[in-house]
């Protein structure tokens, strides 16, 4: 099948009807219809379905074994994302195994298809669960005690989903399967456009991370409580949106975006008693990422100073920059006829495991640039053209 066949028949899972676009989010009811829906296509083709201990889904070619190929993506989104952001890389795994078949390729290694869990962080916060916890970057006791915006932890949902949270964390033995990664990804920006390339592969990841600024004054009457004796927190954590815009803006290729404001209690005549503000930061070294953030972080206790409220800043995540393995990245290139090598803003789990195993990344143009965002695209001619490439390489390493 097509990969845009494929996406076709998960096109109705998680719509949102009021952000538009996806919310799929980690062990929710969409993504575990995604998870249930993978595990149907891969027993189509043969593929031998295991889940990790930490709900990582693993469809083998073959029995399992170490310096494994292995490839795939993800199939949760943010918020209101777009159709291809995951699901592409999984939907073209399966369709290149297809591919592969219907020349009468036959793995000689160990190969696989990976699903990872919770990789955009939509519904606990922290991005690359999946990745992370087999990786040992994050400790699972702090990974557990994540909650979603109901109260829900991390623990709670994945022990409904029928994974035990006691098991959770790092897996030597899962590391030790994987010779190499490669993940297919849709691009998230211009790169492709503008160099009218239908493919690239990715050189680097900038350094990133997300940071949790509390801003905390005086719940109070938004009616009875004068302009003069107010301690409101929105106040500063709205000048904090502009200290970010400032901070990042005054960097070459820094970025800063708040993204997310939650204010507690939340109702409209209602002086918060608290404002939390999220911020995600990134540039191309870890002493630019951290000193952007300084000055934000300065300029949002200046803020909080002046209306007599206090700030904490907590770091949720932070992933220093990836160079992806140079030998890998340019036999992926050569093998592909030379297409261009790009460096992406975007976090991946290709990022957090290519500090353990070798990994890299494909791209298939994206038509509008936009990514996290329902006007994400990429058009059947290219997804093919992605399936192609992911076959080509597969087939290199799996004959070699």
């Amino acid at each position: 099948m097509s990969a845009s066949s494929l996406l076709g028949d998960i096109a109705d899972v998680g719509r949102d009807r009021s952000r538009g676009g996806y919310s799929r989010h980690g062990f929710d009811s969409a993504e575990l219809s995604l998870r249930e829906w993978f595990v149907a296509e891969a027993a189509d083709r043969g593929l031998d379905v295991t889940c990790d201990r930490n709900g990582n889904l693993w469809a083998w070619w073959g029995p399992p074994g170490p310096d494994a190929i292995i490839t795939g993506s993800h199939l949760d989104s943010v918020p209101g994302g777009g159709a291809f952001d995951g699901p592409l890389g999984v939907v073209s795994a399966l369709a290149a195994v297809d591919a592969m078949r219907a020349k009468g390729i036959k793995p000689s290694k160990p190969f696989a298809i990976v699903v990872f869990a919770e990789e955009e962080g939509g519904r606990f916060g922290v991005a690359c669960l999946g990745s992370r916890l087999m990786s040992g970057a994050i400790d699972p006791a702090t990974a557990l005690n994540l909650r979603d915006p109901d109260g829900i932890s991390f623990a709670e949902a994945v022990s409904a989903a029928g994974l035990d949270p006691a098991r959770m964390g790092r897996d030597d033995e899962a590391l030790a399967n994987i010779g190499c990664f490669i993940e297919l990804h849709v691009e998230q920006g211009r790169g492709l456009i503008d160099l009218d390339a239908p493919v690239g592969v990715a050189s680097s990841i900038l350094a990133h991370g997300r940071w949790r600024f509390s801003f905390t004054g005086e719940g109070n009457h938004a009616g009875a409580t004068p302009i003069g004796d107010r301690r409101d927190p929105m106040l500063p954590a709205s000048q904090l949106v502009l200290a970010a815009r400032a901070a990042a803006s005054s960097v070459d290729g820094a970025r800063a975006t708040i993204g997310r404001i939650q204010p507690i209690p939340g109702g409209t005549n209602v002086i918060a008693s608290t404002v939390d503000v999220w911020l995600d930061a990134r540039a191309a070294t870890d002493e630019v990422t951290r000193n952007v953030v300084a000055e934000i972080k300065a300029a949002g206790l200046s803020a909080a100073e002046a209306e007599g409220c206090e700030l904490t800043v907590t770091e949720e995540s932070y992933g220093d920059t990836v160079i992806f393995d140079p030998v890998l990245r340019d036999r992926l290139a050569a093998q592909l006829g030379g297409v261009p090598a790009l460096p992406t803003g975007a976090g991946h789990d290709a990022g957090i495991l290519a500090a353990h195993v070798p990994t890299a990344m494909l791209f298939v143009r994206n038509p509008t640039g936009i990514s996290h965002a329902p006007a994400e695209h990429a058009e059947p001619d290219d997804c093919e053209a992605g399936v192609a490439a992911l076959a080509t390489v597969l087939e290199h390493h799996l004959s070699t």
